[in-house]
C-alpha cells in the first residue's frame, strides 16, 4: 500500500498534521454502519507488520507469516450506540488488525502483543498516521510491563504444568514462546528497549520447541528469567507509568482529523 502524502510534524508536538478528510458522503455513510469488511479495514489501515517467529528470528521453512496491524476508522463510525468491532481478522491467514483506540488502550496496559506490533522491524504498511503511532511508542512503555509479562508467563506455565500432569507433555511451541517473552521482557525492563529478535538464545529456544530440553531445565530457566526481571525493576530506566495524556491527545487528534477538524 502506498502511504497517503501528508504534511506532518512529530507525534509528540502540540499541533498535529492535517490530513485530507473523507468526502462528506463517506462520512455520513460511516455514521450509519458498524460492520467491518475487509475492504473497509484495508482502506483505513495505518500500520501492518509481521510478528511471530519471523520477527523473533525463530522461523523455519514451514513457519506461518503472522501479520498484525492497526486501522483508524473515521470518527462518525462511533457516533451511534452500536460501535464497530475493535478488531478484524483476515482476509489473509494469520492476519489480525485492531482499531486504533483499542491499540491505545492495550498499549497503555502494557499488552505484550501490541508492544511487539509497535516494535516489529518487519513493516509491510505504514502510512503517515502509522509513523506517528510508532513514534508514540515510548509513551506506552513503563514499569507496568514487568507485571503484564510476568503474569502472562506465570499463567501459561501453570497451564503447561497441568498439561504434563494430565498427559505427560506440554505444548512445547507455547513453552518456547513464553520463555522468549520473558527474555524480551527482562531486556525491556533493564534497558528500556524492546528487541524482538532472540539473537543468541535462538538455538536453545528451538531445542525447547522440539522437546529436547528436559522440563525441569525449562522450569529453572523460567524461574531464573522471572527473578532477573523482578530484580531489574528497581533500577529500570522506564517510568512508573505510561504517558496517558500524550497518547490520548494523539488519539483525539486522529479522530478530529478524520472529519477535517484541527
Amino acid at each position: 500500500m502506498v502511504p497517503r502524502a501528508v504534511s506532518r510534524q512529530g507525534a509528540g508536538d502540540q499541533e498535529f498534521p492535517c490530513v485530507r478528510p473523507r468526502t462528506s458522503a463517506k462520512i455520513r455513510s460511516m455514521a450509519h454502519h458498524t460492520a467491518l469488511t475487509d475492504e473497509l479495514v484495508e482502506e483505513h489501515t495505518i500500520l501492518q507488520v509481521v510478528v511471530g517467529s519471523r520477527a523473533f528470528g525463530l522461523a523455519g521453512p514451514a513457519s506461518d507469516t503472522d501479520r498484525r496491524g492497526v486501522f483508524a476508522l473515521p470518527a462518525p463510525a462511533f457516533w451511534r450506540l452500536a460501535k464497530p468491532p475493535p478488531h478484524h481478522e483476515g482476509p489473509l491467514p494469520e492476519q489480525l488488525r485492531w482499531e486504533v483506540e483499542r491499540v491505545c488502550g492495550l498499549g497503555l496496559a502494557a499488552n505484550p502483543n501490541v508492544l511487539e506490533v509497535l516494535h516489529s522491524p518487519l513493516v509491510e504498511t505504514c502510512t503517515p498516521l502509522g509513523e506517528e503511532l510508532r513514534e508514540l511508542t515510548p509513551a506506552f512503555l513503563s514499569r507496568r510491563v514487568a507485571d503484564t509479562y510476568l503474569r502472562y508467563a506465570d499463567a501459561q506455565f501453570g497451564k503447561a504444568q497441568r498439561g504434563i500432569d494430565r498427559s505427560g507433555t506440554p505444548v512445547w511451541r507455547h513453552v518456547m514462546h513464553l520463555i522468549r517473552l520473558l527474555i524480551a521482557g527482562g531486556e525491556l525492563v533493564r534497558t528500556g528497549r524492546l528487541v524482538l529478535d532472540v539473537g543468541e538464545h535462538r538455538d536453545r529456544l528451538l531445542a525447547v520447541k522440539a522437546g529436547q530440553v528436559p522440563w525441569a531445565e525449562v522450569v529453572e530457566w523460567q524461574r531464573r528469567l522471572s527473578a532477573g526481571l523482578r530484580s531489574a525493576l528497581d533500577s529500570s530506566p522506564l517510568p512508573d507509568g505510561p504517558d496517558e495524556d500524550r497518547v490520548e491527545n494523539w488519539l483525539v487528534s486522529v479522530r478530529r482529523r478524520s472529519v477535517g477538524g484541527a
